[in-house]
């Protein structure tokens, strides 16, 4: 779910619990947390509703000053269904956050990340990535993902696609411009064999 980074502090605050979308189909399920630029949300309820019936105060609860300004904000075909998404702040830290964060990385913590990246490359159609695509980001910290992947030879959104997997393992971390590898990662790069 795409969320505006300006609303983390409203959501936290409790001032904005309201998203409303566009889409062609449902994307957001009630009781699933999403990861988004505003924070990780939980999704609470979720209805379709007719644009014409949006109030000033669903404006005000996702974040707009009236009912003209949210439905001027909607983007997509005016034809798609549109969701009213209920929202509050996911509590405690990102656990992928805090994997991350942990350094202290086990022998067998190193093998098992080992065989999760040899089963990622072996998946792959573009063939063995991982290694030169953590090593790549060691090297260029904080550079433009369109770079990265130019140097890589791929695709930006492939590679983006890719870096989120390392991501999801708490190898790499994203920042406002590029990557950098996580202190995990880099306690990971230095103890393994491949």
């Amino acid at each position: 779910m795409l969320v505006q980074a300006r609303l983390r502090e409203p959501i936290e605050r409790g001032e904005v619990d309201l998203l409303v979308r566009r889409w062609r189909r449902l994307q957001a399920i009630v009781g699933n947390t999403y990861r988004t630029r505003a924070g990780r949300l939980t999704v609470t309820a979720v209805e379709v509703v007719d644009p014409a019936d949006l109030t000033d105060e669903d404006a005000r609860r996702a974040g707009h000053d009236d009912a003209a300004a949210l439905r001027a904000s909607l983007r997509g075909d005016p034809s798609l269904p549109t969701y009213r998404i209920t929202v509050v702040a996911a509590p405690g830290p990102d656990p992928r956050s805090v994997l991350a964060a942990d350094d202290a990385v086990t022998d067998e913590e190193v093998a098992e990340i080992d065989r999760r990246l040899d089963r990622l490359d072996r998946a792959s159609s573009w063939g063995a990535w991982t290694m030169a695509t953590l090593r790549l980001i060691e090297a260029h910290p904080a550079t433009v993902s369109t770079e990265l992947a130019a140097a890589m030879g791929r695709e930006r959104p492939a590679f983006k696609l890719d870096v989120r997997k390392l991501k999801g393992l708490g190898l790499t971390e994203s920042l406002e411009v590029g990557y950098r590898l996580s202190p995990r990662g880099r306690a990971y790069l230095a103890r393994t064999a491949r």
